[in-house]
């Protein structure tokens, strides 16, 4: 008997250890791009935080924001969810943003936890006045050895309806052949995203399935159901590349299983065809 009680003692310890592993084990995730990519942008790095859901990562987020600074991005984009709606902390989110903005200029759009918390407009301004871009509906141009790209973010679909529209609206505004990057939370909306023209989308919103199998990849995502299209990667369909995020915390299921916390590095590269 006793040995059977100190065997289910030492899996219970075992599993508790693989839990806390898979939940705070944070990996970095790079890959390059390269289709149209100005010259001038060969080279530049873009650093993807997405869905923290405050989340802490070491005391005062030390530990992520060491493994960013170790990046070296050009730019850091958070494509939504800093805060969770069911556990809101706007200290703990602001925490990792201010040391962030330290590291390289930060451009930021909101998820659906955002607005679902009731707290965006307080924290939009606490990003704003931290130095963060905010894209909500909005585009700004970046320019490195005289190329140009258009940075567009999309409000989050749950306060943008017509955010179909917005986005056709915010591209007319760039001459055609500038290089579009949108930020956006939602992977779901991909084939929008496709019929607009969009080089690089860079999203996150479903946790990379919070579970994942092999062979069958992500169980659950939120707007997509069991079994999700758009979980983790690239996905590519005609001139359209968007970047997944599997994200950083968790909101109502507390595991993550074989999904490990993921920070997202792209690398632009100049392909002389």
């Amino acid at each position: 008997m006793k040995f059977f009680k100190n065997k289910a003692i030492c899996s219970l310890v075992c599993l508790a250890g693989f839990l806390y592993w898979q939940n705070n084990g944070l990996t970095l995730t790079e890959t390059t791009y390269s289709k149209e990519v100005p010259k001038g942008f060969d080279g530049y790095k873009i650093l993807q935080v997405s869905d923290l859901q405050n989340k802490s990562f070491g005391q005062n987020q030390e530990k992520i924001l060491e493994k960013i600074r170790n990046a070296a991005p050009d730019i850091i984009v958070i494509t939504g969810d800093l805060i969770d709606r069911n556990r809101t902390n706007l200290d703990t989110a602001m925490t990792f943003v201010e040391g962030a903005v330290n590291i390289a200029p930060v451009y930021y759009v909101s998820g659906n936890h955002e607005h679902q918390s009731g707290y965006f407009e307080e924290l939009s301004e606490q990003l704003t006045e931290s130095g963060v871009t905010v894209l909500e509906n909005g585009k700004t141009i970046l320019q490195k050895n005289g190329d140009t790209i258009a940075l567009i973010g999309l409000a989050d679909k749950r306060v943008n309806p017509y955010y179909q529209a917005v986005l056709s609206t915010l591209i007319k505004g760039s001459h055609e052949d500038v290089f579009q990057i949108l930020l956006s939370h939602r992977p779901e909306l991909f084939e929008t995203y496709v019929e607009s023209g969009i080089n690089l989308a860079f999203t996150g919103h479903a946790h990379g399935g919070q579970i994942r199998l092999p062979f069958l990849g992500g169980i659950f995502a939120p707007n997509q159901g069991f079994f999700p299209t758009y979980t983790s990667g690239v996905y590519e369909k005609k001139d359209t590349a968007m970047i997944v995020s599997r994200g950083l915390g968790n909101s109502t299921f507390p595991f993550r299983i074989f999904n490990r916390p993921e920070l997202v590095m792209v690398t632009l590269r100049f392909e002389n065809i």
